[in-house]
Parts: C-alpha cells; sequence; structure tokens
C-alpha cells in the first residue's frame, strides 16, 4: 500500500514516489530560526514531518531517504537578538540550535541525515543569485541590495493562489519587511535575495558583487536544497504559515534558476491553537516544552497529543489533553509488558501503518492502536510488530514518565475547601477559594467527579 498524501499545490492526494535513478527519496522541511525556544506550535509541524520521515523509511527503506532540514542564523531576528543582548551571533545561534536538538531529543524526533545553515552556505546563495541576476530574474536596488523580479516567472501564485491585488504595501500577505523595502523595489510583490549591509547589522555581513551584506531568508532553502538533494527533490514541507511567501518564493527562485521542477510534492500542517484561541505571548498561552514538563508532563504526552489531530487540520491543544495521552502511554506501556517475549500472530502495526498511508491520519492510526489491543488478547499480540508500531508513531514507551507534581499541605487543603463549597453550591466561596489557589500559583481543573491541582505557568 502505497503512502498517499495530500499535494498543497496540485490540492490533490497523490502517492509519494522516489523520482530519481538512485531509488532515494528526498526530503526537505523547513527548520527553525534559531533565536529562542520553540513553542509547541512549531514542534506540531516537526513530529508530523518526524512521523512522515519513519514512513517513509518503512515504505523505501532507512536508506533510501534523505532529509534534510535547515537551520536559519541570520536573519532580522536573530541578528536583533544578538545586538540586544550584546553577543556575537554565533554565540546566540548555537545556544538556541543546543536546545532545539534537545527538545527534539526529548520529543523523539529522528535527527535529519542534514541539518545545514545559512551562514555555512553564502557562498551558494550568493552563486543562485548571480544565476538570476544573469538571467534577468533580479536586479540590483540603489543601495546595493537585490531582488527577485516576481513579474519574471509566470507561474507566481499557484502554491497558494495569492492574486496579485492581494499584494500591497503594508497587507497580511507582503508582510512587513516587504513594506519596509518598498522604497528600493522596483514593484511590491519583489522580494529580497541579498540585503545591503546596514549599521544594525553588525559585523554579520559578507562579500558578495553586489557589496557587502547577508542573504535574504528566503534565498537559503533554495539554495541548501540545491546543494544536498539535488536540482528537484521529492517532497517539501511545513508549516501552514510558510506557504506564503517562503515557499512561493522558494519555487520561483529555484525553477527560475535551474530551469526545472523544484518539488514533486508539497504538504503543509495547519496551525496548532491553544484553549481554543491562537498562540500568542499576550494571551499568555504560548508553551515551550520546559514549561510543559515543569508542570508535570512528559515530552512524550507531549508528543502523543500532537498527533491526537489530523495534521491538516487545526488542532485545539489543551492540557486536559495532555492528562489524556499521559493516559493512554500509560495503557501503552501496561500493554508491551504483558506481550509474549515470542509468538502471537495479530499485528496492531497493520491498521496503525494504513492510517498513516492515508493522507498521514494520526489520529486514525491512534485509534486503530487502541481497537486493535482492545479487540486483542496480550498473548495474541505480536511484539515484533507492537514495537513496529511504535517506531512508526515514534512513541517511545522507555521515556520518562511525568513526574507528579508535590502539592503543598496548605495548598491540597485549600483545595479540598474549595471542592466542598463547590458540592455545596455555595458558588461564591468557591470562586474566592478559586482565586486564592490562583494567587498561591496553583490551578484547579474540575471534572464532574473529582478535580486535579496543577501549578501555574511561569
Amino acid at each position: 500500500m502505497a503512502i498517499q498524501l495530500f499535494d498543497s499545490l496540485s490540492r490533490e492526494t497523490r502517492e509519494l514516489r522516489a523520482s530519481h535513478a538512485d531509488g532515494v527519496f528526498r526530503f526537505y522541511n523547513c527548520g527553525p530560526t534559531v533565536y529562542a525556544p520553540a513553542h509547541i506550535g512549531n514542534f506540531r509541524t516537526f513530529v508530523v514531518n518526524d512521523v512522515l520521515r519513519r514512513l517513509l523509511e518503512l515504505e523505501f527503506g532507512a536508506d533510501k531517504v534523505k532529509h534534510v532540514r535547515n537551520l536559519t542564523d541570520v536573519d532580522d531576528k536573530t541578528i536583533r537578538r544578538a545586538r540586544e543582548e550584546g553577543r556575537p551571533l554565533a554565540d546566540v545561534t548555537k545556544q538556541w540550535t543546543d536546545k532545539f536538538h534537545a527538545d527534539c531529543a526529548a520529543l523523539n524526533c529522528l535527527a535529519p541525515h542534514v541539518e545545514p545553515t545559512a551562514t555555512g552556505h553564502i557562498h551558494e546563495q550568493v552563486d543562485m543569485i548571480d544565476v538570476l541576476m544573469k538571467k534577468g530574474n533580479a536586479y540590483r536596488a540603489a543601495d546595493g541590495s537585490v531582488y527577485f523580479k516576481v513579474s519574471s516567472f509566470d507561474h507566481y501564485g499557484a502554491l497558494s493562489r495569492v492574486k496579485e491585488r492581494e499584494l500591497q504595501v503594508g497587507s497580511a500577505l507582503s508582510g512587513k519587511s516587504q513594506a519596509a523595502d518598498a522604497d528600493e523595489k522596483e514593484d511590491v510583490s519583489d522580494f529580497a535575495l541579498w540585503k545591503a549591509h546596514k549599521p544594525d547589522d553588525g559585523d554579520n555581513a559578507w562579500d558578495s558583487p553586489w557589496g557587502r551584506g547577508r542573504p535574504g531568508w528566503h534565498i537559503e532553502c533554495s539554495a541548501m536544497s540545491k546543494k544536498h538533494l539535488g536540482e528537484t527533490i521529492d517532497l517539501h514541507t511545513g508549516g501552514v504559515d510558510l506557504l506564503f511567501p517562503h515557499h512561493e518564493n522558494e519555487i520561483a527562485q529555484s525553477e527560475c534558476c535551474n530551469g526545472q521542477q523544484f518539488a514533486k510534492h508539497w504538504y503543509h500542517s495547519e496551525h496548532l491553537l491553544v484553549d481554543g484561541k491562537k498562540m500568542s505571548k499576550s494571551l499568555g498561552n504560548l508553551y515551550t516544552l520546559d514549561e510543559l514538563v515543569a508542570m508535570g508532563f512528559s515530552p512524550m504526552a507531549l508528543r502523543y497529543s500532537l498527533l491526537m489531530g489530523h495534521p491538516r487540520k487545526q488542532l485545539n491543544f489543551t492540557l486536559d489533553s495532555l492528562h489524556a495521552a499521559e493516559s493512554a502511554l500509560k495503557t501503552l506501556r501496561s500493554v508491551r509488558a504483558s506481550l509474549p517475549a515470542a509468538g502471537g500472530n495479530a499485528s496492531v502495526y497493520a491498521p496503525v501503518v494504513a492510517a498513516l498511508h492515508d493522507d498521514l491520519n494520526t489520529p486514525g492510526a491512534l485509534g486503530a492502536l487502541f481497537t486493535a489491543i482492545n479487540t486483542t488478547q496480550p498473548a495474541d499480540i505480536n511484539a515484533a510488530l507492537f514495537d513496529r508500531a511504535m517506531f512508526a508513531l515514534g512513541l517511545d514507551l522507555t521515556a520518562p514518565t511525568a513526574p507528579k507534581a508535590e502539592v503543598p499541605a496548605a495548598i491540597a487543603a485549600l483545595a479540598a475547601k474549595r471542592w466542598a463549597a463547590k458540592q455545596a453550591k455555595d458558588f461564591a466561596a468557591a470562586d474566592a477559594l478559586r482565586k486564592e489557589l490562583t494567587a498561591a500559583g496553583w490551578s484547579m481543573l474540575d471534572s464532574k467527579t473529582d478535580y486535579k491541582l496543577e501549578p501555574l505557568k511561569k
């Protein structure tokens, strides 16, 4: 059964195939900008890509998949952070690269085969820009910056279906950086390939035929993908927020430079909501892995909860979903411990992988897994195939479980008092006691028959 995956470009579900003669499936996904810790919305995309990577290895063979994920270590955000902290850019980006790697390991994400950096591929980016200049797809502005001429690529907008009339200065589609550069560009839709050096950039500049400066954000992925995977790749993935303008621009500059199709298949995962709202610092609902671990949840519970919704649909993340994930993992650990060391003909792997082959249906895979184990005696389940299903989902049942948050006696007594008030329908007293708990740094989550105490996010 071949892997069928929705293609963002054609708007059709299509089979994933290796298009090169060597049979190696070439897979690129956009990595993080390393200037701060990645949040759980970022990790939804990375976990989804990890399941896809595992599925590809199961389908084609581990030696027939080449996965590249970049690190953006020079752009406006990284330079601004380095300037604010008074540290070299390389020190800042190394700190957050190391943190990203640690979080990925905790979430059991396989490392990419190649993880190139933007600063490590300046030469390749300059070479691509030079070709685009010579072909007439790019031009040098008065300040020394170089821009891609969107009007030179007839197929611009095919991926995102963006309309030319929507590309207005300062619009949500054009972006703030586009608006800021508007005076230098021939057309508002054009985008930067090379940014001329400015005082705020400090020492973060490189030589080029157009003067010292640094690459624009979009060109790095085209250059690094070309170097490590070739001019045409089999699959390009990322979050839906990258569909426009980033991926649209990648297509334009790559196909104009190389003269052939850039990616055979495109796949985008949807946004993560928190308690029904978009994540933001102002709402206080932007979680990192460390913050959830400090609240008593395990990294594996986060991974499980991020797989509970279909990747192409918005997923509403709640702390209750983490509790459900911890419970599900406990069941899976118990089942695994009861499986015979040898024997057992029943496969929980087949229904799991069948769901994943069907447009990466992760909730369907989890549902199929529990249906299988709930309808089959442990003695009949094949342990090797059970482990294979865990590999496909990336669920490490040997990973540390969630530590129990110690509840101070005074807090426990306050919570019990509030619960008694609620049961007595003295809601005014219950509300007042909840406020006391909140002021003390604790959250009380009620169910129909019980309640749970959790330390508030700091």
